[in-house]
């Protein structure tokens, strides 16, 4: 035996430094596949030499002499940098992730291929202009450039996601750059998620009333009230909510499947009549959800002309995937984006024919579906196949998309429409065209071809003008449409068929208010006078009523200061007015935990990442909210699980007509108090088991971690340690400095999963002293220095400078690659 031990050892001994030295060496081979700091390219079509120099922070400076040898050099750096991801976003549009993850992301596949986002994608790539598909073409020859270097799988060219996936990238195609614009329409796409939330609350039997009461409208808006829906779409037969039950939804759009509905956003532009430049200021931070890489690609594209003063430059965020600089500046005028969150969406439940499963019930009889066989080819299994179904509203979704074969019967499917699959997309020719606009006026007469997803854009220009645009398409209903968009629909049903388009003229726009100041913030952007109706689904007001306060309505001098400030407040106008109704009802209800009642009556509601009373808040929020809702809504909570600020306000301010602090489950009649103090109980349990019981050391910005997952090794252990990008942050769901949190995710409720992907404040009377900041970093490779760097800039609301002068980026550049003929 102490032989045998004695040999163990040895061998252990023996083999350990032979094991260190392969995981050495293939730490090293990997690490081949991060670009060198300097080469060369030949490609064929370039009209001139094209320099890429990246910065201290690997930021792309691109200069050529032809706005399309630009293209193709953002290509180079995207392919450089961003391979892997691109290669998601593509194999997502066409609905084979499975190819390379195997049954894992089935469901997403199966969801994103009845769609035909990237049919739609082919479709509209078709209808662009043939100088628009040259340019998509350029920026592909460019992405191909690189992939044609020797990345044979044995060379380890290919970022290390490749090589453990043994995925080969295909060529890239212009369609594949059309349709990774169009999924950032999936992943802002709100309504369906809406809709479906109502129908559960239907099926639950919750009534119009009491569904309006957990999704109200934001005040001072009117609406008819909900019809019935289970009279509307005849489900009065269908089996009772509470014996069909849901399956829980996991988290991800790799996992989910389907629409996110995550986007937010804040921005604004303030006139040089009120800032110390004597020219506009105008901010911008688009809230998405955390990924490694960051969503966003900071770059510099330059045309030389005959001087520097005939130069053309545009900076700011790019996608990885296309040739476009979504956010930021060209030389004349600057833009920012917000989601406006229209209602752009419609589910039509159709019914089948009894007996004959292809026809489906219209106004006019019954009509065949539209069908397609499709294969799914997976990864490690056989391939699926399934028949893809359509009708005259659009395709058929999948039966277990977000539980719809538990909220329907058999003899029901959902059909989407949504602009987002129009053939005739044209949104890409725009952002092909921010190079060209020089004024205001320029910007918003050059946003008609906007298609989805609608944006509320601020816009300034170097002549001191101010405005906004909101383009994009936007259905108009019928007029005894009472639904109007709210819920899912009777397809045989002719009122609720769309009627057409909102025209662009009559779209909401805004130049040179009197006020001197434009914000948006997702909510109501439009007065009760605009007579088009875009959406009942606005954001909660809280985040535009502090944009108001610090920004529209102040009275101060503005600086760009002043905006970052603003972009860093973590102020809660939530806690505000939810804490004090709280603590009196807990502390009505008898004696509580002196330390943490006398903590929270003192707080500021500063969602400050060392404090102890946002996490306290939150957990109580968190557990008050399961408390009052869960036994009313049983299947149907977990899909609305999340932070209400307005809804619970209303509850606990006695605003509602349904006692929803009544627990169904009991013969006693709980009071709201009660509930209350009973939540903050069962919250400082949670957080001392998560947190530990030493209430000292109880930090906010230790639960509400900003975790930037990667797609897909960041959701497998013990990888995620090296592929995801962690750091703590402040703010919450309801601040400008906005971190959402998913309360439905039992194991991290409180990490900050949704939040600013980008920030920029640029300064109209100094266009190169602008800032930007992205989430993570410039590389998509983690071998690089550039994965993370970024990161925590990012958490401390810092931004960095992009110069446009040759003159001071090229000297201290890491680099140059040439681009040439």
């Amino acid at each position: 035996m102490k032989r045998a031990l004695k040999v163990l050892i040895a061998l252990t001994f023996a083999v350990l430094p032979l094991a260190l030295l392969a995981a050495g060496l293939g730490v090293v081979w990997l690490a081949r596949s991060l670009p060198p700091a300097a080469g060369t390219i030949q490609m064929a079509g370039m009209s001139g030499p094209v320099t890429i120099a990246r910065d201290a922070n690997g930021v792309p400076h691109i200069r050529g002499t032809a706005r399309n040898d630009v293209f193709a050099a953002l290509g180079v750096a995207h392919a450089q940098d961003r391979l892997w991801q691109m290669e998601v976003a593509r194999m997502a549009a066409q609905g084979r992730l499975s190819e390379m993850f195997g049954s894992t992301t089935l469901n997403t596949d199966i969801f994103l291929r009845s769609v035909a986002i990237y049919d739609a994608s082919v479709a509209s790539l078709e209808a662009l202009p043939k100088a628009d598909r040259e340019a998509l073409q350029r920026y592909a020859d460019g992405v191909n450039a690189w992939l044609q270097r020797d990345n044979r799988f044995f060379a380890s060219r290919l970022p290390v996601e490749f090589v453990a996936l043994g995925h080969q990238p295909e060529p890239w195609t212009p369609a594949d750059s059309v349709a990774v614009v169009k999924m950032m329409s999936v992943g802002l796409a709100a309504n369906i998620g809406d809709e479906i939330n109502r129908l559960a609350f239907a099926r639950q039997g919750l009534n119009s009333e009491e569904i309006a009461e957990l999704m109200p409208l934001v005040p001072g808006l009117d609406a008819p009230a909900l019809p019935d829906l289970i009279d509307l779409l005849e489900l009065r037969d269908a089996a009772p909510l509470r014996e069909a039950g849901l399956r829980p939804q996991p988290f991800g759009l790799i996992e989910h499947g389907g629409m996110t509905g995550e986007g937010a956003s804040n921005n604004w532009v303030v006139s040089g009549q009120r800032t110390d430049t004597g020219l506009p200021i105008l901010a911008n931070d688009p809230h998405l959800g955390l990924s490694a890489p960051s969503v966003w690609y900071l770059a510099h594209l330059r045309v030389d002309g005959a001087d520097d003063e005939a130069a053309q430059n545009l900076v700011g965020a790019t996608l990885a995937g296309a040739p476009l600089v979504l956010l930021g500046r060209n030389d004349n005028v600057a833009w920012g984006f917000t989601n406006t969150g229209i209602d752009a969406q419609d589910l039509f439940i159709e019914q089948v024919r009894p007996g004959e499963p292809d026809r489906y019930r219209t106004p006019d009889g019954w009509a065949l579906f539209g069908s397609r066989e499709e294969t799914i080819v997976i990864s490690g299994a056989e391939p699926h196949r399934f028949t893809r179904l359509s009708t005259r509203h659009g395709p058929v979704l999948p039966p277990s998309y977000r539980n719809l074969d538990r909220l329907l019967p058999a003899d029901h499917v959902a059909a989407l429409q949504w602009t987002a699959l129009a053939r005739d997309d044209t949104t890409i020719s725009v952002g092909l065209a921010l190079w060209d606009f020089k004024t205001v006026s320029d910007f918003q007469a050059g946003m008609e071809g906007f298609v989805t997803p609608m944006q509320s854009i601020v816009v300034a220009d170097r002549r001191g003008n101010i405005g906004l645009i909101a383009p994009g398409r936007v259905p108009v209903r019928h007029p005894d449409n009472l639904v109007i968009g709210r819920a899912p629909v009777p397809g045989w049903d002719a009122i609720y068929d769309w009627q057409g388009f909102v025209d662009f003229e009559a779209l909401p726009r805004e130049i040179n208010p009197q006020v001197g100041a434009i914000g948006t913030a997702n909510t109501r952007i439009v007065g009760d006078n605009y007579s088009e109706m875009l959406t009942l689904d606005w954001d909660e007001p809280y985040r535009q009523q502090r944009v108001d306060a610090l920004i529209v309505d102040a009275e101060d001098e503005h600086t760009v200061e002043l905006s970052r400030a603003a972009q860093a407040d973590v102020y809660s106008p939530v806690f505000a007015e939810l804490m004090p109704m709280m603590l009196s009802m807990a502390q009505s209800e008898g004696e509580g935990d002196p330390f943490v009642l006398a903590l929270l009556a003192d707080w500021d509601f500063q969602m400050a990442r060392e404090r102890p009373e946002p996490l306290i808040a939150m957990a109580w929020l968190r557990e008050a909210t399961r408390a009052i809702f869960a036994d009313d809504l049983g299947p149907a909570f977990d899909g609305w699980f999340q932070a209400h600020g307005l809804v619970l306000a209303n509850v606990l301010g006695g605003n509602t007509s349904r006692d929803w602090c009544d627990d169904v489950h009991t013969e006693a009649r709980e009071t709201c108090a009660a509930i209350v103090r009973q939540a903050l109980d069962r919250a400082l349990f949670d957080i001392e088991r998560r947190y530990g019981d030493d209430r000292s050391a109880w930090r906010w910005g230790e639960a509400h971690r900003a975790v930037s997952v990667h797609q897909p090794f960041g959701q497998v252990s013990p990888l995620h340690r090296i592929f995801n990008v962690e750091v703590e942050s402040g703010g919450g769901p309801f601040t400008l400095d906005r971190g959402r949190t998913v309360f439905s995710n039992e194991d991290d409720p409180f990490a900050n999963r949704h939040a600013s992907s980008y920030r920029a404040i640029y300064d109209l009377a100094d266009l190169d002293a602008s800032t930007f900041m992205i989430t993570t970093g410039q590389s998509g490779n983690i071998f690089s220095r550039h994965y993370s760097d970024l990161a925590e800039p990012w958490s401390d609301v810092e931004g960095l400078r992009i110069d446009t002068d040759p003159a001071k980026y090229e000297p201290s550049a890491e680099g140059a690659w040439q681009i040439i003929p």
